[in-house]
């Protein structure tokens, strides 16, 4: 569930990512294709809801790994990992062939690296 805690979190995450690359608000707003107010209430943690596909740009424009943004609004629990650990992964492993289990580690460690 999002709180006003997680938009303060991502809020602040994107202007400390913004900040370390010295670059103004017009910059990563054009780059991301949002409006310049719409990002400074972003930064502010005044929106609660922002859409996954306007992350996902900032995300690329600021070089944060859009898992995180995702985490830090409540869209990915905060529990993720412990949900798929190696014990409810052991459950799927018997349901998919040897292919089939390559490519859900591969995507789980992709998923993994991009959340810390």
């Amino acid at each position: 569930m999002k709180t006003n805690e997680d938009s303060k979190k991502l809020g602040d995450k994107l202007k400390a990512a913004r900040d370390t690359r010295k670059t103004s608000l017009h910059e990563v707003a054009k780059s991301a294709k949002i409006s310049v107010a719409y990002l400074r209430k972003l930064e502010s943690g005044l929106v609660n809801n922002p859409s996954p596909r306007i992350l996902q740009r900032l995300s690329d424009v600021l070089n944060v790994p859009y898992l995180k943004l995702m985490k830090l609004i409540g869209y990915i629990p905060v529990d993720f990992n412990a949900k798929y650990s190696d014990d409810n992964r052991k459950s799927l492993e018997d349901t998919l062939d040897e292919n089939e289990k390559n490519a859900v580690m591969a995507f789980i460690r992709y998923l993994k690296e991009g959340i810390q």
